[in-house]
């Protein structure tokens, strides 16, 4: 099992620049594009894949910093450490069930395909850890291999449904056609966020406002654009954090970068999707009607368009003060602040880029989020044991909104101590 799991893991360490590839030219050879056709796909596929790495990674190492040193000069105070969707994704690995959850969620996979119960292939295979978090919650809880199997494989069901119903969206919206996004994270922070986002549209007074970086455009010209909205916010993150001018600076044109380096990365991606995309609609076609196929991948394809990265910088300060106010949150915000671009994802989406509404239903999005990650903080430090991670200094306890605060590996936490009280 041993060796299985490392075999596992050094294919998965070679990273999506690597597999994704891989995954599209296995795919066009069986969807008949040619074998030419299939490795230019790919290869450019996972050259978009770096581009958008290097944008992603941008936004980390420049953001991560800033949220610490505004942790610092707040003086917040919390004794469960948010230690991010890293540390999440290796406790996941770690566990016993790892080895054995890969093919398992690959079958099912394809099982539910066959049986035209989702439309979604999903190729994303180092997301696949979402689903083993799942497991790993289960087997910490009950001890039972079988058991992790069922948690891992709800999961799995449940965010193929969500990348099934959003899939529309997604491709009228961020303009990603044939694809869906079965990100786990995206896909169980998208129904809170998305009710919300109904909701507040509903609501007389609020459901007129409306912003979006087209009208902010038309309103404020070149301050306006994308780019400027990035180094504008930015610049306040830097302010918040306490930076000296050069620094703020630094931070105001990373923001801008990423702004406007990540819809062309995407762009690049897209360009080796398509030839995929619309080779297997025309495979299907021919044997099954008109019935549909989703090309599953992350979420990362999304978190470049300006209306989400506007509404994710905003709401890293909002969720450093709400971490402050909430009474009986014990969760201090930090290594996800980063990647709170994949949560609302959906939900700017399902907002249509609005980002007054998007930042009101992220706002309470993640408030839930933290009361979640708190809850979960016992079973999510248990899970260090077997990965050999350390504990963070002034820490008593670890947890994370990517796997403690979402909507779905929560329900699975509760599933599994019920289960576990009655049998």
């Amino acid at each position: 099992m041993d060796k299985l799991l490392s075999s596992i893991q050094y294919v998965l360490n070679l990273g999506p620049t690597v597999i994704l590839p891989i995954a599209i030219i296995i795919i066009g050879v069986i969807f008949r594009t040619g074998f030419k056709k299939a490795l230019k796909s790919g290869i450019t596929i996972g050259i978009g894949f770096v581009g958008i790495n290097l944008v992603i990674g941008l936004l980390v190492d420049n953001l991560g910093p800033a949220a610490q040193k505004m942790v610092e000069r707040f003086g917040l105070h919390l004794t469960v450490i948010d230690t991010g969707w890293p540390s999440a994704a290796a406790l996941s690995w770690a566990s016993p069930v790892a080895a054995i959850l890969i093919p398992i969620c690959l079958i099912v996979n394809i099982l539910l395909i066959l049986l035209k119960l989702t439309k979604t292939l999903d190729i994303d295979i180092w997301n696949y850890w979402h689903f083993i978090a799942a497991g790993a919650t289960g087997y910490i809880i009950t001890g039972s291999w079988w058991f992790a199997i069922l948690c891992a494989i709800i999961y799995e069901v449940a965010v193929l449904f969500v990348a099934d119903k959003t899939a529309p969206m997604v491709q009228k919206f961020y303009g990603l056609e044939g694809i869906s996004l079965p990100t786990g994270s995206t896909a169980a922070f998208g129904p809170i966020g998305m009710l919300v986002g109904w909701l507040v549209a509903k609501i007389p007074g609020i459901r007129k406002l409306h912003a979006d970086p087209e009208s902010i455009q038309k309103r404020f010209g070149i301050f306006g654009e994308p780019m400027m909205m990035g180094i504008i916010l930015g610049l306040i993150i830097g302010i918040l954090a306490g930076y000296d001018v050069g620094k703020v600076l630094q931070i105001g044109i990373s923001m801008g970068a990423v702004m406007l380096l990540m819809p062309r990365m995407v762009k690049i991606l897209m360009e080796g999707l398509i030839p995929i995309s619309e080779a297997a609609r025309t495979f299907l076609q021919k044997r099954y009607g008109d019935r549909e196929l989703y090309i599953g991948l992350d979420a990362a394809l999304s978190v470049g368009h300006p209306s989400v990265m506007a509404t994710a910088l905003l709401l890293v300060p909002i969720t450093l003060f709400l971490a402050v106010i909430l009474p009986g949150n014990k969760v201090l915000p930090f290594g996800d602040l980063s990647t709170i671009p994949f949560y609302i994802a959906f939900v700017v989406g399902s907002r249509k880029g609005n980002i007054i509404h998007s930042l009101i239903a992220g706002t309470i999005m993640i408030a839930l989020a933290l009361y979640m990650a708190t809850d979960f903080a016992t079973v999510h430090t248990a899970m260090m044991s077997g990965a050999k991670f350390n504990m963070p200094k002034g820490a008593t306890q670890i947890s994370s909104l990517d796997l403690g605060g979402n909507l779905f590996n929560w329900l699975i936490l509760k599933f599994a101590e019920i289960c576990h009280a009655i049998f």
